[in-house]
Order: C-alpha cells, then structure tokens, then sequence
C-alpha cells in the first residue's frame, strides 16, 4: 500500500512540472513565429534544431534511465534527479522567454537553451515517471495512481493551455516573459514537494551494474513493450499536432483580435475533456477492457477530426460545433493515452515474469521516449505546414507589430487592428493546407497506432493478473 503522504505528493507535483512542458512544448513555437521577427531561413534552420535536439533527447531519456538504474544515494533512486533536473530545468525556461537577441544571434542563442532545455527536462522527467510503477505493483493500486496524477497532469496543463492564448494577443513579448518567470518558478515548487513528500521503497540491487548495451538488450527481448512504445509515438504525434497547430487555425480562421477567447474556450473542452477522462477511465475500465475502450475512442476521434476538416467547407462554421467537437477528441484521446501508458508499465511485469528482473526506469523511460520522438516529428511537421502554406510568411507582419508594442512603439489596439487586416490579406488555399495539416495527418498516424497495439499487444487484463499472480508465487517459494 502507498501511504497518503507520498500518494498525494507524487501526484500533486505533476502539476507544475506538466505546466512547464506545455509552455515549451506547446508555446515555443508561437512564441518565436509572433514575437522574434526571424526571416524564413532563420525560422527554417530553428525548426531543425528542434527537431535534432528532440531527437536527442529521445536518445538521452534511454541514457538518462541507466544512470537512474546504476544511482546510489541516500535520498534515494529517484528523488535527486527530480529535484536537480527542476532546479536546472527553471533556470533554463526563464532564460528562454526573456534573454531576446535578434536575428541569427537569437537562433545560436536559441539552439544551445533549447538543447539545455531538452537535457535538464529529461533528468526530471525519467525519474519521475520512474518512481511510478515502483510505488506499486497492484494493478487497482497502480491504475489508481495513474488517474490521480493524471487530473493534475490536466490541472498544469490547462493552467498554462488556457491563459496564455488570452494575453499574447497584442501583448506578446510581455506576456511570455511573465508566463516564463511563473511557471519557471511553479515547476520548482511543486517538485520540491515531490522531493520532501514521497518515501521511496527500498530498492533492489542487481548483481551486476546496468549499462546502456544491457539497456538496449531488455528493450530488444520485451517485444510488448517495442509494439506498445511504437503505437504510442504515432499517437502521441497525432495527439499533439492538433494542439500545436491550433493558434495560427484560430487566428486565421477567426481572425487575431478575436481568436484568444476562442482559443480559451477550446482550451477549455480540452481541459474539461482530457479531466473527464481521468476521472471516468477506472469506471470504465472496470466495465470494459482496454482494447474495448480504446476501440469506441477511436471511433470517436475519427468522427471529431472528419468535422474538424470539413469545418467551415462543408459543414457550417458554428462555435459551438466546434468546442462540442473539441470536446470529443480531447476525451476521447484522453481515454487512449491513459490506457496506452496502463499498457506501458505492464510491460515492466511481462518482463519481470520472463526474465526475473524489474528495470522500472528503464522499461519508464519509454514513455518519455515516444513523446520526445513524437515532438520531433511533431515541430517538423508544424514548422513545414507553416512555411509551405506560407502561413509563417503572414504571421512574420503580425510579428513586427507585436515587436513594437513590446518596446512601446505602438498601442496594443492599433496592433490587433492591423493585425485583422493582415490576416485579411489570405488566401483560403493557404488555409486549407494548414487544416489538413492539423487533422488529416493526425488522424492518419492514430489509426495506424491503433493497428499496431490491434495486432501486436497481448497484455489484456486476464494475462496482466496471471502474471503478477505467478511472480508472487515464485517469490513466495
């Protein structure tokens, strides 16, 4: 049994940690394209920087879980790396969003905080995700934990996910350098907590010290773990892209002065739908099994992104069609990931029951993995939509604007007029293609996700408790 104090602490502390990477992950890009001012190739050559430097963060979360594996302190397995990685990681979003160089100074300086970002994010982030599947091995327990978390994760995320569409607007550098400086610091408290808060278990040493060939060789042998780490980068690039892409389909569908409310409000179908799905997935899980569950939700999706792409063409452009359709996706893919991480850890049982040994961080780092993969493919596929519909090209001239009332060189109100007029300026095949950007490639990745878990994931609910069932039985003898 996990005593409260850690249950509460571990969960409660996603909060801040989860509102920094959605500031990054979701805001970076936003932040540059509306307030930097960067010509295409400056822009261009920062898309691929971020791509590279994902890449290697992917690369990194492995080898990050073997120095986790191969740690001995006495504060424990986990808890210093949660806490140094927060310290270094807040230092590192402050600098991002109010340190402003221009032009190519901007994309070296850009390139190495970006690639700091990445490394001390990662220290955090294998560690804790780490620490959860060895809380516990109770399958209720676990799922339990999960759900809890989960509604924080939700709690940051839209923290961050809805307030900050409703102020850049007009206000942009200004803006970001607050919202930087907050989180930055919500980020550190909140993992403090986690750090004074959780009791870890004691852990089991091994015989002989894990190295990165050895790493690689339990990533090879557990075949679950490869079809669900590969299912699970697909969604999460389908999963993410919508999000990413969302600003610039609300400012150019809407308009720039009009479209912070309605990104608020779709932000907040997003938070009411993903919080939904973490209260309602134990209810659900408990009636129908995974593989049920996620088949319904993919249903679902398909029928929220078809809408999103006939939105205004086909079908008539109605607000709240369109949150109702929000509403859908974000529920629905809300239900899937949480299932799909269920399926993750479980592997860390599949393994322990074929080999005898438990790699938690290891097995963890998965997770981190697939969605550090998905962000690559995720900001070079954001960044070529916008470059090739010649939708960044546009936002350069709102960019300029937001840049003068920055420096108080002109009036917020003025700034959003001109920026109407821009926007204005558009032609709606430029559109298009950053709608079929935002859903169809989406939707197309989440199907084959689907495909693959379909076809190669044999942990369902019946084999995860003959397995555990047979580890206790082997210990016990």
């Amino acid at each position: 049994m996990i005593d409260k104090k850690t249950k509460w602490s571990y969960c409660i502390g996603a909060t801040g940690r989860d509102a920094a990477y959605v500031l990054v992950s979701m805001f970076l890009l936003t932040y540059i394209q509306y307030t930097m001012k960067l010509e295409v190739a400056q822009f261009t050559v920062i898309s691929v920087v971020m791509v590279a430097c994902m890449v290697w963060d992917a690369i990194n979360d492995l080898l990050m879980s073997t120095i986790i594996e191969n740690s001995h302190f006495k504060a424990g397995k986990y808890r210093p790396f949660i806490i140094v990685g927060a310290i270094l990681n807040a230092i590192v979003i402050s600098i991002l969003f109010t340190v402003r160089p221009t032009g190519w100074v901007f994309v070296v300086f850009f390139s190495i905080m970006y690639l700091l970002w990445g490394m001390t994010y990662t220290i955090n982030d294998i560690a804790y995700w780490g620490m959860l599947p060895s809380l516990s091995s109770d399958p209720k327990e676990r799922d339990s934990l999960v759900t809890l978390m989960g509604i924080f994760v939700c709690v940051g995320q839209f923290s961050v996910a809805s307030i900050v569409p409703m102020v850049i607007a007009g206000n942009a550098v200004v803006a970001f350098r607050i919202t930087g400086l907050v989180v930055a610091l919500a980020f550190l408290l909140f993992q403090t907590l986690v750090f004074f808060g959780v009791t870890e278990r004691e852990r089991q040493d091994k015989e002989e010290p894990l190295n990165f060939k050895t790493m690689f060789l339990i990533l090879k042998r557990n075949d679950q773990l490869l079809c669900s780490g590969i299912a699970y980068v697909l969604f999460s690039v389908g999963q993410q892209l919508l999000l990413l892409l969302a600003v610039n389909f609300f400012y150019f569908e809407f308009g720039y002065s009009q479209s912070g409310d309605l990104v608020t409000y779709f932000t907040i179908m997003y938070g009411l739908g993903t919080l939904l799905a973490q209260f309602l997935y134990p209810v659900l899980a408990a009636k129908l099994s995974r593989n049920r569950l996620c088949g319904i939700c993919m249903v679902a999706l398909i029928a929220g992104y078809l809408v999103l792409l006939l939105f205004g063409f086909v079908i008539p452009k109605n607000v709240i069609l369109l949150m109702a359709t929000g509403f859908l996706i974000f529920f629905s893919q809300g239900l899937i990931n949480l299932a799909m991480i269920v399926m993750i850890n479980n592997t860390i049982e599949y393994d322990e029951y074929r080999y005898d040994e438990r790699h938690e961080s290891v097995i963890s780092a998965i997770r981190s993995f697939a969605v550090k993969c998905a962000g690559a493919l995720n900001q070079g596929a954001a960044s070529l939509v916008l470059i090739i519909s010649g939708i960044y090209a546009v936002s350069q001239n709102i960019s300029e604007l937001e840049v003068k009332v920055g420096s108080g060189g002109m009036a917020k109100e003025e700034a959003l007029m001109r920026a109407d007029d821009i926007i204005a300026t558009v032609e709606p095949t430029q559109t298009l293609m950053l709608r079929i950007g935002m859903v169809a490639i989406p939707l197309a990745v989440m199907i084959i996700s689907r495909i693959i878990i379909r076809a190669g994931y044999k942990i369902d609910e019946k084999e995860y408790d003959r397995m555990v069932k047979e580890i206790a039985e082997r210990k016990a003898a």
